[in-house]
């Protein structure tokens, strides 16, 4: 109680920024503050708790195992304290606000389109800055403060403090030249698998939904060119012998295009999971919780 007493409201308010951006420039942002400000207020505090609060640990700073403790404790109460001191909703058309997104080259072709679109209509002041990063990457980045929110497909054994919404479920098609097809439009596993192939990946290896799908299978495919764009990879296809197998939504550009042909793959591949993750600790933020919603609300009605 004595170490209540020591402490302003605002006070706690940079505590809990600071242990959200675990970097002093980026709250002093946020919090309008001058950077010499924030860091004196972090000097009080860890009097005031007596301990360093945040640590530096190969050029980034780290919460300590007390802050880690408190952030909890700390964003319930501010999230309850806000909610009875300023019960207004957020106010997306005067809100200005920058978010970081971190996603693959798939995600942005398939959503950020109409996402962008969507903002700025309804939020001309909200900003993205939009990231790529490896699945692993991206984790971290969230459970470090880094990004606000990621988009992509993750593995079920990430960290419980993160918290994740299934935005679409996902399924493959083949691309190939026209010309190089039967009159059926498509190919056999025996057709398929004797053409050379495009990988879509950000490093060349068997951990992909097509190769763990062969792999089964006991089958492989010879692949020819392995490039981390979605986007360009449909390019690649006219005029050539190549067949790219890829997610069926990175080829809705080209199903009007009569020099290619989209067509079932001839063996079973799992379909994925596209995902929204964010940290537990932006789940009391407004402007945090609208921007999900509206990218829930932009994957279910573009198509996605």
């Amino acid at each position: 109680m004595n170490n209540l007493r020591r402490i302003d409201l605002y006070l706690l308010v940079i505590l809990h920024t600071l242990l959200e951006e675990k970097h002093i420039s980026r709250a002093a942002l946020r919090l309008h503050r001058s950077q010499p400000a924030v860091s004196h207020s972090l000097a009080h505090l860890r009097q005031l708790f007596d301990d360093p609060l945040l640590i530096r640990r190969a050029g980034k700073l780290e919460l300590t195992a007390r802050a880690n403790e408190l952030m909890p404790s700390l964003t319930e109460a501010l999230g309850q304290l806000g909610t009875l001191l300023d019960p207004a909703e957020f106010d997306p058309a005067h809100e200005q606000r920058s978010f970081r997104l971190v996603m693959s080259d798939y995600g942005a072709q398939v959503l950020l389109p109409g996402l962008v679109r969507f903002l700025r209509a309804a939020a001309p002041g909200v900003e993205l800055i939009v990231s790529q990063a490896s699945r692993e990457a991206m984790l971290t980045d969230l459970y470090d403060g880094e990004t606000d929110m990621a988009l992509g497909v993750f593995p079920g054994n990430h960290s419980d403090q993160l918290r994740t919404h299934t935005l679409f479920v996902e399924d493959f098609a083949c691309l190939a030249d026209s010309s190089t097809l039967p009159v059926s439009g498509m190919l056999d596993l025996d057709g398929w698998l004797a053409r050379p192939h495009v990988l879509v990946a950000m490093r060349s290896g068997s951990d992909n939904e097509i190769d763990l799908a062969l792999n089964r299978e006991g089958l492989k495919r010879r692949i020819a060119i392995v490039l981390p764009h979605w986007g360009v990879a449909s390019e690649l296809i006219a005029g050539s012998d190549l067949i790219l197998t890829v997610a069926r939504r990175t080829l809705l550009a080209v199903a009007t295009n009569a020099r290619v042909s989209i067509f079932e793959p001839p063996l079973a591949i799992n379909p994925f999971a596209f995902q929204l993750v964010w940290h537990q600790r932006r789940e009391g933020d407004p402007a945090h919780r609208w921007l999900r919603e509206t990218i829930m609300h932009v994957a279910n009605n573009s198509g996605c």
